[in-house]
């Protein structure tokens, strides 16, 4: 199984160079387009893994 802490650092600095950067409002809208695009990939995700099991 790979080992995902080197993916979690980096998305933990990502976050903190974010919210140092970006003001609260653009840090909230930000968060909830990542979200939103979060649920958009998992549902692609699952209608392939739908159409590779027909």
């Amino acid at each position: 199984m790979k080992n995902n802490c080197t993916s979690l650092y980096v998305l933990s600095a990502i976050a903190c160079q974010l919210a140092e950067c970006l003001d609260i409002q653009s840090t909230e809208i930000l968060a909830a387009d990542l979200s939103v695009l979060s649920e958009m990939l998992e549902s692609l995700l699952a209608r392939r893994s739908i159409d590779i099991d027909a």
